[in-house]
């Protein structure tokens, strides 16, 4: 490669996996910003687009990678050469070039200046999954939810969002029950900050539309049955944020809930996220969470390393965060 040249994971139709290219930097289109990509994150979505799956990737070819964070190469809007800066979601391999490329351009009005206590690699130790588990705390706040209300049930609680989801609520707090069908995770999402571990078996079954009153407010990224079953046990007056389908699209529940326990359901989007929400949440975290904090939830993987990975994560064999080390490619 040249300096102006640089490797990217695209992919050039619909149903074919991704395949690493060398492109030119001329070809880039779209931000005004030209940044050089030197960190980026797997997400559940990621392997979907990575390995050709249907569900995100909306226009063609396209570039994967819904997470990015680098240096700016070429300035715009409030930022110039030399800042490091942070883009998650924000339709990034789906409509728009993503983060799995050593250099792309972004749109400025978008972007969230890197988090000073946290740096690239941090910022992508979060990445949309920290960010998403930091906006449903928000979301729950907002509610009116606080530690002495009683616990809080994180769903999914291994994945990206639960992981840090488990973890937020902790150092804020509250007391934290983490749902999990994985017997060798207990003690991983115990030093996370979880009080007590849930089987997952116990959220699997048929949905009553109303049982005992176990939860304050939960986070939820599964969805489907889960979320109805866990919709049945928050007590009266609480909160389910809802973030993920992991488990299924649909939700088989009653009103009875909402009605009769006055339960509010908080659907939570990371991807069209306002910036100043965007902001507060990346302010919240830099506040909670230091790089050494973070390397409990989050490991290292190699630029090259994509395709695999993405096939562990569809199939449930990713605990917590992935940072992609994409300069080192």
């Amino acid at each position: 490669m040249t300096e102006t040249t640089f490797k990217a994971y695209r992919v050039d139709a619909p149903k074919q996996p991704a395949e690493l290219v060398t492109s030119n930097r001329d070809e880039l289109t779209g931000g005004d910003l030209l940044v050089r990509v030197t960190h980026s994150s797997l997400n559940y979505k990621d392997g979907l687009a990575i390995l050709g799956k249907p569900g995100v990737v909306r226009s063609f070819p396209m570039t994967c990678g819904i997470d990015l964070a680098g240096e700016v190469v070429e300035g715009g809007g409030d930022f110039a050469e030399g800042d490091q800066v942070v883009l998650t979601g924000a339709e990034l391999s789906e409509t728009k070039p993503g983060g799995y490329s050593q250099y792309q351009r972004i749109e400025s009005d978008s972007v969230v200046a890197t988090p000073a206590g946290l740096g690239p690699w941090g910022a992508m130790a979060v990445g949309t999954g920290g960010l998403t588990a930091m906006l449903c705390v928000l979301r729950l706040e907002a509610a009116g939810v606080t530690p002495e209300d009683g616990p809080i049930l994180v769903t999914g609680a291994t994945g990206g969002v639960g992981s840090f989801a488990v973890s937020t609520l902790a150092r804020l707090g509250y007391e934290v029950h983490a749902a999990t069908g994985k017997d060798s995770e207990h003690q991983y999402l115990t030093d996370l900050g979880a009080s007590e571990i849930i089987a997952r078996d116990e959220l699997s079954g048929d949905p009553r539309p109303l049982a005992k009153e176990r939860w304050a407010a939960a986070v939820d990224s599964v969805g489907g049955t889960t979320l109805a079953n866990v919709l049945s046990q928050i007590r009266y007056g609480g909160a389910v944020a809802a973030c993920g389908l992991a488990g299924g699209h649909g939700l088989p529940a009653t009103v009875m809930p909402f009605i009769l326990r006055n339960v509010a359901l908080l659907g939570v989007d990371s991807v069209h996220a306002p910036l100043e929400a965007r902001k507060q949440a990346w302010s919240r975290l830099d506040e909670l969470f230091s790089e050494e904090d973070l390397r409990a939830v989050a490991v290292d993987a190699a630029f090259t390393d994509l395709p695999e990975l993405s096939e562990k994560i569809l199939s449930g064999g990713i605990r917590g965060r992935v940072v992609i080390d994409v300069a080192g490619a």
